[in-house]
Order: C-alpha cells, then sequence, then structure tokens
C-alpha cells in the first residue's frame, strides 16, 4: 500500500510540476463527462488565458486498455500543447475486464468529444478546432472514435503514437501471445471469431475517404507495436485519398516517457513536429 501511495504521489509531483508556470492559464481538474453504468469518468484540462476562443486537443492515455492514468502516462504532451497556446482535455476512460467489453473505451472517447465540443463555451475553445492525440492503446482508441465519430463529435485531426492500429496483425503474430495459445486456437471457430472481432476493432479497417488527418509518431525499434503497423495504416489513408504523415522515431522503443530520458533530441524534435502539425490543422497556418 505504502508503494502503491508513493507511485501515486509521484504521479501527481510530476503533473503539477508539469503546469506550474503560467500564472493566467486556468487548469480545471477532475471535471465528470460521463457516468457510464455509474462510473464517473473524468478529465483535467488547461486553458490558455484570454477569451479565446482557442483550438484545443482531447488526449487518450495508454495502458493496453487495462490500466493507464491521464495524468502521469501523459506529461511530457502538456507543457508543448500548452506553450502553443492550443487547450487540452486529458481524458479517463473505462480500462476493460474483459474483451467483451473493448467497444466501451471508444464510446467513451467519443462522448468525451461531444461533451467537450457542447460545452467549448465554457472553456474558450472553439467546437470545430479540436483535435484528438493516443498513445498506445489511446491511439487505438483516438483513431477509432475519429473515423467513427457520434453525431456532433466530428475532430479535426489525430496524433497517434505507437498506436495499434491492426489488432488481428498484432493477435496473430505479437511475441508477447505464447506459440501454445495461438497454436491452441489456430483453425477453431473461436480463433475464426476472434480475428474478426479484432478486425471491427482495428483503426487500419475503418479507414474511408473522409477521414481526418493524422499525423503518426512511432519508435523504430518498438517491440510491443510495430513499426510496420504505422506504415500500414498510414498507407491505408492515403489510398483512401485521406492526409498521413508518419514521424518515425529512430532507434525508438515503446513510451514516450522513456523517450525522454533515452531518445532526448527525438523527443525535441517529435513535439517540434506534433505542434507544427497541430497548428496548421487547427488554425490553417505553420506558424
Amino acid at each position: 500500500m505504502h508503494l502503491v501511495g508513493g507511485i501515486l504521489s509521484l504521479a501527481s509531483t510530476l503533473f503539477m510540476a508539469s503546469i506550474a508556470p503560467g500564472p493566467n492559464v486556468r487548469f480545471p481538474r477532475a471535471v465528470e463527462y460521463s457516468r457510464p453504468d455509474g462510473t464517473p469518468l473524468c478529465f483535467d484540462a488547461a486553458i490558455p488565458p484570454g477569451p479565446g476562443p482557442f483550438p484545443a486537443v482531447i488526449i487518450v492515455h495508454g495502458g493496453g486498455w487495462v490500466r493507464g492514468d491521464r495524468r502521469a502516462d501523459v506529461v511530457p504532451l502538456f507543457r508543448p500543447i500548452e506553450d502553443a497556446g492550443i487547450a487540452w482535455f486529458s481524458i479517463d476512460y473505462r480500462l476493460l475486464r474483459n474483451f467483451s467489453e473493448f467497444s466501451a473505451p471508444i464510446e467513451d472517447v467519443r462522448n468525451a468529444v461531444v461533451y467537450i465540443r457542447e460545452h467549448a463555451a465554457q472553456y474558450h475553445i472553439d467546437p470545430n478546432r479540436i483535435a484528438l492525440i493516443g498513445e498506445s492503446a489511446g491511439g487505438q482508441l483516438a483513431a477509432m472514435a475519429a473515423l467513427n465519430p457520434k453525431p456532433g463529435g466530428q475532430v479535426s485531426g489525430v496524433v497517434a503514437f505507437y498506436a495499434p492500429t491492426n489488432l488481428a496483425a498484432l493477435a496473430k503474430r505479437s511475441e508477447l501471445i505464447p506459440n501454445q495459445l495461438r497454436a491452441s486456437l489456430s483453425g477453431t471457430p473461436f480463433e475464426a471469431l476472434l480475428i474478426a472481432g479484432l478486425r471491427q476493432l482495428s483503426p487500419v479497417d475503418k479507414v474511408t475517404p473522409g477521414a481526418p488527418p493524422f499525423l503518426l509518431i512511432h519508435g523504430t525499434s518498438d517491440g510491443l507495436v510495430p513499426f510496420a503497423q504505422s506504415q500500414a495504416m498510414c498507407a491505408r489513408l492515403r489510398a483512401a485519398g485521406a492526409s498521413c504523415e508518419l514521424l518515425p522515431i529512430e532507434g525508438g522503443g515503446h513510451g514516450m516517457r522513456w523517450w525522454e530520458s533515452a531518445l532526448p533530441q527525438e523527443a525535441a524534435e517529435y513535439k517540434t513536429t506534433m505542434v507544427a502539425w497541430l497548428r496548421h490543422i487547427l488554425n490553417g497556418t505553420n506558424g
């Protein structure tokens, strides 16, 4: 219990340190945006000073769909987004307890987009200039929400960090799945059912000509989600006539927090690229 408390305290300290400067920036915290099945889902936010309306991003943390924190897991994103004069909203979503619940967090991200757009005036943001940013599992959720939005839940673009965009391919090839388990399912009706279900949850299979612009950022040495997944996703988007840019992090593994210490130059580069891309799609400028 002491260890858990220490970890949570450290996460809170890192989060507070990341937002300390900027006396005129407003930081709404723990704002409830939805309560599915009695589970409160909240977001933290940072709103630039002034009347706005400002462009905004909605941040979706990773954690393999079963864990994660809207503060600690995405700390590296906060400062560059704030410094760019863009509002951010970092959201909770329902974590999975079993495979049958996989659509729930996608629905939560869709609901968060609708809620924030409907309350845009309250937070001094422009409802027509909102992008989604997701890392790892959060990238899959953000992509799915953007490619199949609820009415009133459209976004202007998606930034996805090392996102698993083809879950069926991961299930077939990932070294994280024991060979004996894969062999036990091979050729069975359950295997076909599972793969069909995973395709329904794979952004690469949901791309349409009307897809919003995507920026994919991925480590070339990612041992959890292969870099090839982002390459294939970008190719699919471009083939459909949608815009996609792919930024490889040379030698990068899985996780932006790891990049901060192991690859500081590359970490600085992705932040510069991300901010320029966001400014372009949200403001229509390169400045």
